[in-house]
C-alpha cells in the first residue's frame, strides 16, 4: 500500500513539475488558437475617382449568453429586442423569445443576423447588452469581405478578379499589390467547437491593399458600353468589342467588351479587345500603304490599274466589294474605297522580291510581337515570314489586305494611334497609379514603345487620306460636317476549320461567305487627335448587314460624338444631325439644352445618368449620383432659383 501511494505521488510530481509544461502548452493549444484576420483588398478606382470596385465588410453575428449576467439580461432583454426588431425586421416579442430560449440552454454561439453590412454592425454593437463587450455582452462578430462593383457590369472583365476563378483583369495582374497584410487575433474554444475572441481588440492590425487608380473615365466607358451594345443587339452578332484611347498619354479611357448568350443578351465575357488575336481584314491596308510611302516605293498620286475589280494571284481570286472595279486610280484613292485589288497590286510590285522588307515595316508598327501586358490572356499575333514554313506564294499578297496575319484589336488601336499621334507609338495602358492610405506610392508613366514610326511627310498623307475615308470613302455614312473623324473600315471573311452545318453536313475548311468581321479604326479630331478608337464586331447576321461601314463605324461615330457632345473638344460644339436613330433621338434638342442661359433647375428626369451629369456641371452645379442608368429623382425640382455651387443629388434606375 505504501509503495502503491508511493507511485501516485512520484508520478503527479512528475506530471507537476516535470512533463508539466508540455500539457500545459498541449491544453492551450487545444482551447487557444490563433485567427487570422484578413486585410481588405484595395480597391479599383476610375480616373476621375469613381469606385470601380472595392471590398465590402460582411458581419455575421453571434451572441454568448453564458456569459451575460442574468440581472443584465432581464434588465436588458426588452431593450435589446426592440432595437433587432427596428434593424433586421421581426417583432421584439420574437427576439424576447428567441433570446430567452437560448439563455436557457446555455447557448454560447447563438446566431442573431448574418451578412449585415459594417454600418449595421457599428450600430449594433452599440445594442443594449452588446454594447459590454465579448466577455459581459456576449456580442461576437465575425467578419468577412466581398468584391462589389458600384458602377455595375461596365468594363467587368478589365477590372478582372483574383478568386477561385482564377486571376483576371487588373484585379488578377496586381493581385500580389491589392492583398495587403492579414492581422491576427487569439480566440477561445468555448463548446460544441465554437470559438470566440479572447479579446476585444486584435493582435495584429491588418492592413489594407494598395488601391489602384487606373485610366478609365466613366463617361467615356459609359458612351462606349451602350454604343456597341446597341449595335450588337440589332445586329444579333456573337461577340465585340470598343476601346477608346487616349492619343497623347496611351490611357485607355474606355473598353467594353461584350459576348452573346444563348438567350440573347449580351455581357462582359471574355476581354476580346485584348486576348482576341483575328484576321484584321481591311484596317491592316494601312500598314500597306505606309509601308510603301514610307519606303518611296509609291506616292498617294501613284495611279493603279485596279481593273474590272477581279485579278488572280497564283490561281487565288482576288476581288473587289465594288462589282466591275474602279479602273485606273490613285494610291490614295485605292485606300478611300478599299480597294483590295489595288493594294495587292501595289505590295506585289514593289516587295515581291524583298519581302522581308515589308515584314521590317510591320514590325516598325508593332504587329509581329505582343505588346506585353500586365493583363494576364494577351493574344498571340502571327505574322508569316518568308523562312517559316507556311509561307507561300501568296503570302505577301495576302497580308497586304489584312489575310494570313493574325493580330489584336489592341495592336491595330496602338498604331492607329501612333499614326494620331505624330509618329510617336505609347503603349496603351490601364494603370495611372498605386495608392495607400490615400498616398501615391508608385506612378506609371506614359511608355514609348517607339519614337518615330515614320517620316512627318508619310504621316500627314496618311492622315489627310484617313480623313478621306469618312469624308469620300467607304466610311461617308458616318461623315459630319460639324465634327471630324479619320479613319479605316474593315470587313474580313472568317476562317472556319472543317464544321457540320445547320444541316448536319460536312463543311470543308475555309473562308465562310456568311461569317464576317466588321471593324472600324480611327480617330478624332481628325486635325489634332485627342482620342484613338477601335470597334470589332464578329459574327453579326448578314441580313441585316456585315461591311465594317455598316456594323462598327456607326458605333465609332456615336462614341466619337458623345465624346465631343459631353466632353466639348477644343470648344468644338456638335450640331450634326445623326445619321441614325439612336443618336437622332437623344441628341436632337441637346444643343439647345446646352446653350441656354440657364436661371431656374432644368428638369433632367429621364435623361441618362452622364448626360444629366454633363448639362448639370456645365451650368455651375456639383452633382452627387447614385445608382446607374436614367435619372428618376432630382433633389433640386425644376424651376428653382439656379445657384452656382449648390449640391443637387441624383437617384438613377
Amino acid at each position: 500500500m505504501t509503495l502503491f501511494l508511493l507511485a501516485i505521488i512520484l508520478r503527479v510530481i512528475n506530471l507537476q513539475y516535470v512533463q508539466g509544461d508540455a500539457y500545459r502548452e498541449l491544453a492551450t493549444e487545444l482551447t487557444v488558437r490563433q485567427d487570422t484576420i484578413y486585410a481588405n483588398k484595395g480597391n479599383v478606382y476610375a480616373a476621375d475617382g469613381n469606385l470601380l470596385a472595392t471590398s465590402m465588410s460582411k458581419f455575421n453575428i453571434f451572441m454568448d449568453l453564458v456569459t451575460v449576467k442574468n440581472t443584465v439580461f432581464e434588465e436588458n432583454i426588452v431593450s435589446l429586442s426592440n432595437e433587432l426588431s427596428k434593424m433586421l425586421g421581426n417583432s421584439s416579442s420574437y427576439y424576447q423569445k428567441k433570446l430567452r430560449t437560448a439563455k436557457n440552454k446555455k447557448r454560447r454561439y447563438f446566431l442573431i443576423a448574418r451578412n449585415i453590412g459594417y454600418t449595421d454592425y457599428l450600430k449594433m454593437r452599440k445594442f443594449p447588452i452588446f454594447n459590454l463587450g465579448v466577455y459581459k455582452g456576449g456580442f461576437i462578430a465575425k467578419h468577412r469581405t466581398e468584391r462589389a462593383h458600384p458602377i455595375g457590369k461596365i468594363a467587368e472583365r478589365t477590372i478582372g478578379y483574383d478568386d477561385f476563378r482564377g486571376e483576371a483583369g487588373i484585379e488578377g495582374a496586381f493581385a500580389d499589390y491589392m492583398q495587403g497584410e492579414n492581422g491576427l487575433r487569439w480566440e477561445q474554444k468555448i463548446a460544441k467547437n465554437q470559438w470566440k475572441p479572447i479579446t476585444d481588440f486584435n493582435e495584429k492590425e491588418p492592413i489594407d491593399g494598395h488601391d489602384i487608380i487606373t485610366t478609365i473615365d466613366v463617361n467615356i466607358q459609359d458612351i462606349t458600353h451602350h454604343a456597341l451594345l446597341r449595335k450588337l443587339e440589332y445586329f444579333e452578332a456573337d461577340h465585340g468589342c470598343a476601346v477608346v484611347m487616349e492619343t497623347a498619354t496611351g490611357e485607355i479611357k474606355a473598353i467594353s467588351n461584350l459576348g452573346r448568350t444563348k438567350k440573347g443578351k449580351y455581357y462582359e465575357k471574355r476581354n476580346y479587345a485584348v486576348w482576341e488575336s483575328h484576321e484584321p481584314g481591311s484596317t491592316f491596308k494601312l500598314a500597306s500603304l505606309m509601308a510603301a510611302l514610307d519606303d518611296k516605293m509609291i506616292d498617294t498620286s501613284t495611279v493603279v490599274d485596279t481593273e474590272k475589280g477581279k485579278i488572280f494571284i497564283h490561281g487565288s481570286k482576288v476581288e473587289d466589294s465594288h462589282r466591275g472595279g474602279y479602273g485606273k486610280i490613285s494610291a490614295a484613292r485605292v485606300f478611300e474605297v478599299s480597294s483590295n485589288v489595288g493594294v495587292v497590286k501595289l505590295i506585289k510590285k514593289h516587295y515581291d522580291h524583298q519581302p522581308e522588307k515589308f515584314i521590317k515595316k510591320l514590325e516598325t508598327y508593332g504587329f509581329t510581337k505582343a505588346i506585353g501586358f500586365p493583363i494576364k490572356g494577351e493574344g498571340r499575333p502571327v505574322v508569316p515570314r518568308p523562312s517559316d514554313k507556311r509561307w507561300n506564294k501568296i503570302s505577301l499578297e495576302w497580308m497586304s489586305w489584312g489575310y494570313g496575319v493574325s493580330v489584336t484589336p489592341m495592336q491595330t488601336l496602338m498604331f492607329y494611334n501612333a499614326v494620331a499621334n505624330n509618329g510617336v507609338m505609347v503603349k496603351p495602358r490601364f494603370i495611372k497609379e498605386l495608392r495607400r492610405q490615400d498616398k501615391t506610392e508608385k506612378v506609371f508613366e506614359t511608355v514609348v514603345v517607339n519614337p518615330k514610326i515614320a517620316s512627318n511627310e508619310t504621316l500627314s498623307k496618311i492622315r489627310k487620306v484617313l480623313e478621306n475615308v469618312v469624308v469620300r470613302g467607304t466610311a461617308n455614312n458616318i461623315y459630319s460636317s460639324n465634327f471630324s473623324m479619320a479613319g479605316k473600315t474593315g470587313t474580313a471573311k472568317k476562317y472556319l476549320p472543317k464544321h457540320k452545318d445547320e444541316n448536319g453536313n460536312t463543311v470543308a475548311a475555309g473562308y465562310s461567305n456568311k461569317h464576317y468581321v466588321a471593324s472600324f479604326a480611327g480617330f478624332f479630331p481628325a486635325e489634332n487627335p485627342k482620342y484613338s478608337c477601335i470597334v470589332v464586331i464578329h459574327d453579326p447576321k448578314k441580313e441585316k448587314g456585315y461591311y465594317g461601314a455598316t456594323v462598327a463605324g456607326p458605333v465609332f461615330k456615336e462614341i466619337a460624338q458623345k465624346i465631343y457632345t459631353t466632353t466639348p473638344i477644343d470648344k468644338q460644339s456638335v450640331k450634326d444631325k445623326a445619321s441614325f436613330e439612336e443618336i437622332e433621338i437623344q441628341y436632337a434638342t441637346y444643343d439647345d439644352v446646352l446653350s441656354k442661359s440657364y436661371t431656374q433647375i432644368p428638369n433632367v428626369t429621364g435623361m441618362s445618368g452622364m448626360d444629366a451629369l454633363s448639362l448639370l456641371e456645365n451650368i455651375g452645379l456639383k452633382v452627387e449620383i447614385s445608382g446607374v442608368g436614367k435619372v428618376k429623382y432630382q433633389s433640386l425640382k425644376k424651376g428653382e432659383k439656379l445657384v452656382k455651387g449648390n449640391t443637387i443629388t441624383l437617384k438613377l434606375s
